[in-house]
């Protein structure tokens, strides 16, 4: 594992049983990490909630590299894509996560707990956190992204 950084990692209550596998997995690794929840999927929860907790904690700085999970992934993309320095990829497949990180510099991965299951899960988990970014051409196109303030 090439990464060795604390993950923080929060859900809704639809992919609790995702992030609990995935926790799993980061303890068997001995992957460091922060659940900020939620851990009970019996009580309905804002998925913002836990979506602005993460993107915040990886905006901030505080966390290099985080993970959100809700039903399809699509709203906490939406929450953590709000942040400025929040590069979050919504990968429910292994090519989607290599790229996000290779090209993208994505630093908070997104995931359906309702799409995908455990192994993929994982799978896609490990993919995100061992890829590298290329950097070159993929970094000037990331520096337009500061930009975009100004054209807004």
């Amino acid at each position: 594992m090439s990464f060795s950084n604390t993950i923080i990692i929060g859900c809704d209550h639809a992919a609790v049983d995702l992030k609990t596998s995935i926790i799993e997995y980061f303890i068997k690794e001995n992957i460091q990490f922060d659940n900020i929840g939620t851990d009970d999927k019996n009580v309905s929860v804002h998925y913002p909630d836990y979506g602005i907790k993460v993107a915040k904690s990886v905006a901030s700085g505080e966390h290099e590299r985080g993970i959100l999970i809700c039903g399809t992934g699509i709203g906490m993309s939406m929450v953590a894509n709000r942040f400025s320095g929040v590069r979050a990829a919504l990968c429910n497949d292994l090519f989607s996560a290599q790229m996000c990180r290779k090209h993208n510099n994505a630093n908070l991965l997104v995931m359906g707990g309702r799409l995908i299951g455990d192994v993929l899960a994982t799978a896609i988990v490990q993919t995100f956190l061992e890829t590298p970014f290329e950097g070159n051409r993929h970094a000037e196109r990331l520096a337009m992204f500061e930009t975009l303030g100004e054209l807004l």
